[in-house]
């Protein structure tokens, strides 16, 4: 694990273990955002992990229906040779 995402976990983390407890289970979402971001990080990196989370918590409001929201899996690059082959 980076330096970067370490840094990034380190307060959700934290989030998790004291704060959290002492606030009621109102999350709209599965996965919860805490845990939403902790993988986003570890999947996609501090940068767009972070991105991806912030996202997740704009969407976390009385208006929207929640439910499932997986984080999205790392899109494989395709570079301009692979794509300019024909199939």
């Amino acid at each position: 694990m980076g330096i970067g995402r370490t840094a990034v976990q380190a307060p959700i983390k934290v989030y998790r273990k004291f704060i959290s407890p002492l606030k009621p289970a109102t999350c709209r979402f599965y996965p919860t955002c805490s845990a939403y971001a902790l993988e986003a990080v570890e999947v996609h990196g501090p940068l767009k992990g972070s991105w991806l989370a912030a996202k997740r918590i704009a969407r976390c409001h009385p208006f929207h229906p929640g439910g499932l929201d997986p984080v999205p899996p790392v899109q494989e690059k395709i570079s301009s040779q692979e794509a300019a082959r024909p199939t």
